[in-house]
């Protein structure tokens, strides 16, 4: 993956000085855009302690702690987290398994110590809030490219940094179903290639869901995202809301392949 954002930033820096590149701005749009998305450098493995703040329409906040897990098997992420607290949700895990193209729907894995039961998340509740927070199953994945239609809608600016706006449209009424989202329109910005704010707006309830990145860091040569809020607005007023906070992440470690089994889900930390 570090070959590609060598090649990417290359093609950035002759643009900036005039120079013949391969995407000219005729040639950009929204397609384009997302793939340089999904092709950007994310590490063949992550680590990380995440602390995740859930805020009622009051102002009540609930805080989690969460150890995460993440490794490529070719173009395929699998990923697992565990909860490590409160007393209520701890040794709940997470497990997925994220297939590239899309050709077979990811698998996903809920463990409750509670019951000692390990539940997969069918197709229809992938659209359901992942363990109480603004963020969906489906939001748990990385999304196919295949399966939306990108439109560039404009140029702007958040903060000082440049980006695009583009739309993406699922689809079919099945990509809709999964995701619950009749369209989003991501922020991408222009130096680095990530999304940094979406707006989604669901199929039922009329209902829109805002993403922003607070923070963004690069570490290790990778652009990776430290702290992200969610919130679930309805006629403006927000209804809920999520904070996610990332500390001592790391990039490219060796991760035993047996961490990501339904057997160690159970078996927890």
């Amino acid at each position: 993956m570090r070959t590609y954002k060598l090649v990417t930033n290359m093609l950035l820096a002759l643009c900036l000085l005039g120079l013949p590149c391969t995407a000219s701005g005729a040639d950009i749009d929204g397609r384009w855009i997302m793939e340089q998305v999904d092709g950007r450098d994310d590490g063949d493995s992550q680590t990380s302690d995440t602390t995740m703040t859930l805020i009622d329409r009051n102002g009540n906040e609930r805080v989690r702690r969460i150890k995460m897990f993440s490794k490529d098997q070719g173009k395929d992420t699998q990923r697992l987290q565990f909860f490590l607290s409160p007393a209520d949700v701890k040794d709940t895990g997470f497990l997925t398994y994220d297939y590239y193209s899309g050709a077979t729907d990811d698998d996903q894995w809920l463990y409750l110590p509670d019951l000692r039961r390990t539940k997969r998340i069918a197709t229809s509740d992938k659209s359901s809030s992942f363990m109480g927070s603004d963020f969906s199953y489906a939001d748990m994945t990385r999304r196919v490219l295949d399966e939306w239609n990108y439109t560039l809608l404009k140029e702007d600016m958040v903060g000082e940094h440049k980006v695009w706006l583009v739309e993406a449209l699922p689809v079919s009424e099945e990509v809709e179903e999964r995701y619950g989202y009749t369209k989003s329109i991501v922020f991408v910005r222009q130096d680095n290639f990530m999304v940094i704010r979406a707006i989604h707006v669901l199929s039922e309830g009329g209902r829109v869901k805002y993403m922003e990145v607070n923070e963004l860091q690069e570490i290790d040569d990778i652009w990776v995202a430290t702290e992200i809020s969610m919130k679930t607005t309805k006629n403006k007023r927000v209804l809920h809301s999520t904070l996610l906070q990332l500390e001592n992440i790391t990039f490219n470690q060796e991760i035993d392949d047996d961490l990501f089994t339904v057997r160690r889900l159970e078996k927890g930390l």
